[in-house]
């Protein structure tokens, strides 16, 4: 679990959520208890931020930067399903407890996320429900458009070629 951040901090986690997409409509006490579970990370450029097969506990909001979501494929090795950049999140298996990534992530270049602290937001979602459908219904959005790209990949992957 990660600590809560300082008070100088908090307040540049809070004018962050203000002005990302992903926590766009959010009100001004659900932006300052999801900012109380997180923190600001930096990574250089090449940096793996998520591994495949590792326990999943929390999600990333992308502040600034380039990340690359990606895939081991038997014969073809890794392989990019989809590159997010800023005002995107990153990851959603956390939702479930217990769960593990199914999926790397590396930054394409120096990036610059929150990491969110998954058991501390779904007690803050179990707390309060209209925060926790909205982030709910947020975050399924994110997966359909992973598992869209995915299936696309997939595709491109394993499909006939057409004569």
């Amino acid at each position: 679990m990660m600590s809560p951040p300082a008070p100088q901090d908090f307040e540049e986690i809070l004018a962050v959520l203000a002005h990302h997409p992903f926590f766009a409509g959010l009100s001004v006490p659900e932006r300052e208890e999801l900012a109380s579970c997180a923190v600001r990370r930096e990574f250089p450029a090449g940096q793996p931020i998520i591994h495949e097969g590792e326990p999943a506990r929390g999600f990333y909001a992308l502040v600034h930067g380039k990340v690359a979501i990606q895939l081991n494929v038997p014969v073809r090795g890794r392989v990019t399903l989809q590159t997010i950049a800023d005002g995107e999140v990153l990851g959603w298996s956390w939702m479930t407890p217990g769960a593990q990534w199914s999926f790397d992530a590396r930054t394409q270049q120096p990036t610059v996320a929150l990491e969110f602290d998954g058991p501390a937001v779904l007690k803050l979602c179990e707390a309060e429900p209209r925060l926790g459908y909205r982030l709910m219904t947020r975050l399924s959005h994110v997966m359909a458009e992973r598992l869209h790209a995915t299936r696309v990949q997939l595709l491109d992957i394993y499909g006939v070629p057409r004569p």
